[in-house]
């Protein structure tokens, strides 16, 4: 990747694409707070299962406080352990027919409480076959859901092109409101004729960020290097600021994984007269926890 002046904006480029930049923030601003309504809306209607609404922290790790609910065992056995992991002891068996109320959860493991007083931890497998006091087998859908919607940091990795040259990136994201993210990324594109590193650290608003299918907008500020290679006579290592604006969309696959795909416009900053732009688009796969 070279860097020709013909194809860079004139003095005076930088003042339009500033104003591009606060309209992209307002933008921005003006969808998270839509998502906000939105989403206080979904609560008072009571669009959030109860089970899935009460939650608290507790002294076990990424535990949260589950709504306490009596369940009938119908394997021969289920097993209670001391500790939410396969490696903790067995110590308890509860047998067919017993009641066990559930009364905290952590990950897949969850903290139940048999007639007898034996408190302990039990797999999520071991509980699908169980019976809710009214007799219907005891679903944990909802469960998956309030994962998702609690949410917090993001880990994710893609792969697109830069400029029509290929492009790796990496990014870590952590959301501070229901509707709005702080990400930062790093990312590294192999041209031809040189490579380029950068990072840059992003605002995002994600309106409906409860959907499965969720679009999202960002704008932010970072650094930009490019090495050309050694063979170039003349060639010099450009290092620059660097500004974006992102569109994208995630979908939730299941469990704990999203894939994405976004659009972003990027603005180099390669001197007081000249900017350069390029295009980009990846696609790829995070997880969250």
């Amino acid at each position: 990747m070279t860097h020709r002046r013909a194809a860079c904006p004139t003095r005076g480029a930088a003042a339009p694409i500033r104003r591009g930049v606060i309209g992209a923030v307002l933008v921005a601003l003006a969808l998270a707070g839509v998502g906000v309504r939105a989403a206080d809306g979904a609560d008072a209607a009571g669009a959030m299962p109860a089970a899935t609404a009460a939650s608290a922290p507790a002294a076990t790790p990424n535990a949260t406080q589950a709504a306490t609910e009596r369940l009938q065992v119908t394997d021969p056995y289920i097993e209670l352990r001391t500790g939410p992991g396969r490696g903790y002891p067995v110590f308890f068996v509860a047998a067919r027919n017993e009641w066990i109320a559930i009364e905290l959860r952590h990950t897949d493991w969850y903290k139940v409480r048999t007639d007898g007083g034996k408190v302990g931890w039990v797999n999520r497998g071991q509980l699908q076959t169980t019976l809710t006091a009214a007799g219907e087998r005891k679903r944990f859908r909802d469960i998956l859901l309030d994962d998702y919607l609690s949410r917090r940091v993001q880990l994710g990795a893609a792969w697109g092109r830069f400029k029509s040259e290929p492009m790796l990136k990496l990014w870590t994201s952590y959301r501070v409101s229901e509707t709005l993210s702080v990400e930062g990324t790093l990312g590294h594109v192999h041209g031809v004729f040189s490579g380029t590193d950068f990072w840059h650290l992003d605002l995002l608003a994600e309106p409906w960020s409860d959907r499965r299918f969720s679009p999202f907008v960002g704008i932010g500020m970072g650094k930009f290097k490019n090495f050309p290679n050694l063979s170039l006579v003349g060639a010099a290592t450009t290092d620059a600021k660097l500004a974006n604006a992102t569109l994208g969309v995630r979908y939730h696959l299941g469990d704990r994984f999203v894939l994405r795909a976004d659009y972003a416009l990027y603005t180099a900053f390669l001197s007081d007269a000249r900017t350069a732009e390029y295009r980009a688009f990846s696609a790829g796969l995070s997880f969250f926890f």
